[in-house]
């Protein structure tokens, strides 16, 4: 029953930092951010049904402080993902060798994908109560807050119906963004969290090598369905939206993990990836769409397969 025990105290904690944003502080934000950490602890750590039980109780937990729809919310959009990619984590099943294959970090990547979109579209609908009228009426909300906070409005700055369509604009893709972002935050969870198990030794499988990661290719037709759904309307636009926005940077991040993978070895490696970095934070992320590209083209032709071997790293280099 250890992982009844482990799951409570994860749930408590987890419900804990997310009760904390009520305090509407920094710090508090910051600390919401992190409630789905022990959740995958636990649940990569000990046993995934502790991950399960941190979802129950951490749910009831919020229900009783906060809401009965914020404990609903937290279980499905904090709990039930970090739990659903650290069970995925340790699948594994015997090779022919008898050696163990464990669940590829590829399409762990496209799982993070498809539970970001998901995740967001059932927040909208959760907060909505399926009013799909209230959910892009918050959407245009978000879209109003970031246009007046990066243009400017008067004489000097934007006009009235460039200002509005602007807001349409970015109405549209709150979607998008929301799940480029959240993805992104789910693969770093998923990281953190599963070194933080490798170093207290409790990790089940072996260390990946993450820089090697490919998604399947039915991944790039999941992105392109996400394409096409994302020309109706409602709640399917706006899931289109979130499965093309979450897949572009899933494959980006593929891109940018076979930059890392093709490097090593070579001299004045750590020059280019920080002058990689530089480029993306200079650009504000448009260079992810070059990367999302090349992920993109890696994943459908297979160019690292295809394009010879790379160096062999000095034992002593850091993969």
């Amino acid at each position: 029953m250890n992982f009844v025990a482990t799951g409570i105290g994860a749930g408590l904690v987890s419900a804990l930092l997310t009760a904390v944003i009520v305090k509407a502080t920094p710090l508090a934000a910051m600390l919401y951010l992190l409630a789905p950490i022990p959740v995958l602890i636990v649940s990569l750590g000990w046993d995934h049904r502790s991950g399960l039980v941190a979802a129950l109780v951490g749910g009831l937990a919020i229900g009783l402080i906060l809401s009965p729809l914020s404990g609903l919310g937290f279980a499905l959009i904090t709990a039930l993902p970090a739990w659903w990619l650290a069970y995925l984590s340790l699948l594994g099943r015997p090779g022919p060798d008898g050696t163990m294959e464990w669940y590829p970090v590829g399409r762990l990547l496209a799982w993070a994908a498809a539970t970001a979109a998901l995740t967001i579209i059932a927040a909208g609908v959760i907060s909505t109560g399926g009013d799909y009228g209230a959910f892009e009426q918050n959407t245009r909300e978000v879209a109003e807050a970031f246009v007046n906070a990066q243009f400017a409005t008067g004489p000097e700055g934007l006009d009235a119906d460039t200002r509005e369509q602007l807001i349409a604009i970015f109405t549209r893709l709150t979607s998008f963004l929301s799940a480029q972002g959240f993805v992104t935050v789910l693969a770093l969870y998923l990281w953190a969290a599963a070194r933080i198990v490798l170093a207290s030794k409790r990790l089940p499988r072996p260390w990946p090598s993450v820089p090697e990661l490919m998604m399947p290719r039915s991944a790039g037709l999941i992105l392109i369905g996400g394409l096409i759904l994302a020309n109706f309307g409602g709640f399917a636009g706006a899931l289109g939206m979130a499965l093309s926005g979450a897949f572009l940077m899933a494959f980006a991040l593929q891109g940018l993990a076979a930059i890392h993978d093709r490097t090593r070895g070579r001299s004045g490696r750590s020059f280019l990836l920080s002058a990689l970095y530089v480029l993306i934070f200079v650009t504000q992320g448009i260079l992810m769409v070059a990367l999302a590209l090349f992920g993109i083209a890696d994943s459908t032709f297979g160019l690292r397969r295809r394009f010879g071997t790379r160096p062999t790293p000095p034992p002593t280099l850091s993969t």
